[in-house]
């Protein structure tokens, strides 16, 4: 079997890093991948959004499945496609790809359907909006409807706060057409969740839950970023919890999504809040999480590839999901500045260490070759996971081996799974 993953980040590392342990995978390719996955797969130098490129080298290649990582190419319908050339393609159609594409439409289809989540109002009229935000409940959520890589999501502690987002998000326009349509919305409080399933438009299978930290800085400060740290599971995720979102959210999502006539076919990453009155649903992503992935995916005992074939052929209902009773820390290694301005081009050492440790990894996100060394690329340059017998013990393993990488300009939060230490 020929395989080939579209992306060049953490996540599509550890899905080549579980692709690559299936013996019937003959040939493993990725576009564009990074310095890391070039260790598991042929890396071949065309952008996630390339479509014609990827399908002319999937055609050239004779690619038997194709893997979709990353949610611009879902949104703009690279799967789609894939699939009108003949090539199996693995993520949902462009028309199911949009409970993460809109935001605006996801809140539409859980208030239609009955899934929980905080009260929304819908606007693709600043002037509305504002007027709308001068008689609300503060602090509130201002969202970009569209894609934003995390960012467009803004908390409003009052009003003035609350203009100068309208302006950001939808005059200034600084997460681009994202912020043609604005989703304003309840603020709510209490733990947040990560829980990635995988679909074949009728069945759903959930995955280990997890738990991911946004923000820049120790103690949940500074800017949003696409994600500093995660663990796995979360010791909030109770059984009851579970038997709630299988009832209330989980399958519901799924059918509403095929009573819409958008069969999801793929990965449905569910970004929950638990709150007093019960859990609600915050996001939908139609992928895996990135840093998430990281720490979710080590611990799966399922082979990666049976699993996604069986999405794709619609048995999932065969396939009895499996993870190992421990507990997975990801620490990012990122280049100080991220998310905004950064220098990268730095040489990083150390990368050998993790060969030599079990349970151990070094996910790249940001890296590329300069001659036979590794340099950072990106504003995430590494993801360090390491697993425990429990939470605590993977979040020492996980800081032990940040040690043993470098590079000029490293940075990091210090409190990734401190929330463990509460539970």
């Amino acid at each position: 079997m020929k395989v080939l993953i579209v992306g060049g980040g953490g996540r599509e590392h550890a899905i080549a890093y579980c692709a690559a342990k299936n013996s019937r995978v003959e040939k493993l390719y990725c576009a564009p991948g990074n310095a890391g996955i070039a260790e598991f797969a042929e890396c071949v130098p065309i952008g996630a959004m390339e479509f014609d490129n990827l399908v002319e080298f999937a055609k050239e290649k004779e690619i038997d499945l194709a893997i979709v990582g990353m949610d611009d190419p879902l949104v703009g319908g690279l799967v789609d496609i894939f699939e009108s050339v003949g090539i199996r393609a693995f993520g949902p159609r462009r028309d199911a790809a949009i409970l993460e594409g809109s935001k605006a439409f996801s809140k539409n289809l859980m208030k239609k359907h009955g899934i929980p989540t905080a009260a929304y109002e819908n606007f693709d009229n600043a002037q509305k909006a504002l007027e709308y935000l001068k008689t609300a409940k503060y602090p509130i959520v201002l969202k970009a409807d569209g894609l934003a890589l995390g960012k467009g999501v803004l908390i409003c502690e009052d009003l003035k706060a609350a203009e100068e987002g309208v302006k950001t998000i939808m005059l200034d326009k600084k997460f681009g057409g994202s912020g043609n349509t604005m989703v304003v919305e309840e603020f709510i409080t209490g733990r947040e969740v990560s829980v990635l399933s995988f679909v074949d438009g009728k069945t759903i299978k959930t995955m280990t839950s997890a738990q991911d930290h946004k923000r820049a800085q120790d103690g949940d400060k500074g800017l949003n970023t696409g994600g500093m740290g995660t663990f796995s599971p979360s010791p909030f995720y109770t059984k009851e919890v579970d038997e709630f979102c299988q009832k209330n959210i989980y399958q519901k999502t799924v059918d509403a999504m095929r009573e819409e006539g958008r069969e999801f076919k793929g990965i449905i990453f569910f970004g929950l809040m638990l709150t007093e009155e019960g859990p609600k649903v915050l996001e939908y992503n139609a992928r895996f999480g990135d840093p998430e992935a990281q720490v979710v995916l080590p611990r799966m005992k399922n082979d990666l590839i049976d699993v996604v074939t069986a999405c794709i052929d619609g048995r999932l209902n065969e396939v009895e999901l499996e993870f190992e009773d421990n507990a997975a820390v990801c620490v990012v290694l990122a280049s100080n500045g991220y998310p905004l301005a950064y220098e990268k081009g730095f040489e990083i050492s150390g990368l050998e260490t993790f060969k030599e440790h079990d349970g151990y990894y070094c996910f790249h996100a940001g890296t590329k070759f300069d001659g036979d060394k590794i340099v950072t690329n990106g504003g995430r340059v590494l993801g360090v996971t390491a697993k425990g017998v429990d939470l605590k013990e993977a979040r020492e393993n996980a800081y032990k081996a940040t040690e043993w990488v470098d590079f000029a300009n490293k940075y990091m939060r210090h409190d990734i799974g401190k929330a463990i230490d509460e539970a």
